[in-house]
């Protein structure tokens, strides 16, 4: 009896472990290896066509000395303007939309449409309403006022708002709906209760609904501040070279073109390493004082 029962659990952890190997040997294989690999990388000099060679923290030191590193990074802080901005539009969207209307999940839809369209064609489309001479926005600028709007792909000081208008008409469907979710979550009782004190619509707002959907604004800005800092796709469409002036470089883009244009692979590893430390240590501090201001139900 107990070696039917010890074949049994021997089969049963075979069975367990063939399930499990899959997913570990892909983060073996495409997580933590790459990861290993690029931390040496780091410390040496590679073209991907000669032998590496060991440069120690040249490669750290190249980079505390590179103002087109300090012009990329201040870019994609830059960025970071629109999560403010998207949680404010999205917060008032999800209450508009929030009402038992008829026909009002069509909406819900239209604006949740960007967020599962492909990067790559949204990048497109926005390079064509944002053409200086024939583009949409400019044309509309002109028809209302009466002025010629500015050159947004070309001017330096409009390449990231274009960028800000991009990533709010994309992004904030994704938020709208996690707002929405939280707002039908939020029991009528507390505004009830509130009303009978006397509370405003205002105080009602500030002291309930903010509150109450504090885990939401937890998670949009943790997530919208990675997602920032790996912000690639539509630059590379809209400002394929950076943009005047570097204006339009991120963090992430600067990366590549180390890597794949310039194929300084060393220094593009030792500068990934920056990029990953830093939003380790900005997710960090964001989970340090999130108890002060988040609220768990």
């Amino acid at each position: 009896m107990k070696k039917k029962t010890t074949g049994f659990r021997r089969k049963e952890m075979l069975w367990s472990l063939a399930f499990v190997a899959p997913p570990v040997l892909g983060f073996l294989i495409f997580g933590l290896a790459p990861l290993l690999t690029s931390f040496g990388l780091s410390f040496m000099s590679w073209d991907m066509m000669t032998p590496a060679k060991f440069v120690g923290a040249d490669n750290f030191v190249k980079m505390a000395e590179d103002e087109k590193f300090y012009k990329a990074l201040y870019n994609t802080f830059y960025l970071l303007l629109g999560i403010p901005l998207g949680m404010i539009v999205a917060l008032v969207l999800a209450m508009m939309m929030n009402r038992p209307l008829k026909g009002i999940s069509i909406f819900r839809t239209i604006y949740y449409i960007p967020v599962v369209s492909p990067i790559i064609a949204i990048s497109l489309l926005w390079q064509w309403l944002l053409n200086y001479d024939y583009g949409i926005i400019n044309e509309f600028i002109w028809r209302i006022f009466g002025v010629q709007g500015p050159n947004w792909l070309g001017d330096p000081n409009w390449v990231k708002p274009s960028f800000l208008m991009l990533g709010l008409w994309g992004g904030v469907g994704g938020t709208m709906v996690l707002y929405l979710a939280g707002l039908q979550g939020i029991s009528s009782t507390y505004y009830e209760a509130a009303e009978v004190d006397g509370a405003s619509r205002w105080h009602q707002f500030r002291h309930i609904t903010l509150p109450l959907l504090s885990p939401i604004h937890f998670f949009v800005v943790v997530m919208g501040i990675i997602g920032t800092f790996q912000a690639f796709s539509q630059m590379y469409i809209l400002t394929p070279d950076g943009g005047p002036e570097y204006s339009g470089g991120t963090i992430v883009f600067y990366i590549f073109q180390e890597a794949f244009k310039y194929f300084n692979m060393g220094y593009a590893s030792a500068v990934a390493w920056v990029l990953g430390i830093l939003i380790f240590i900005v997710t960090l501090i964001q989970f340090r004082f999130s108890k002060r201001w988040v609220y768990q139900d």
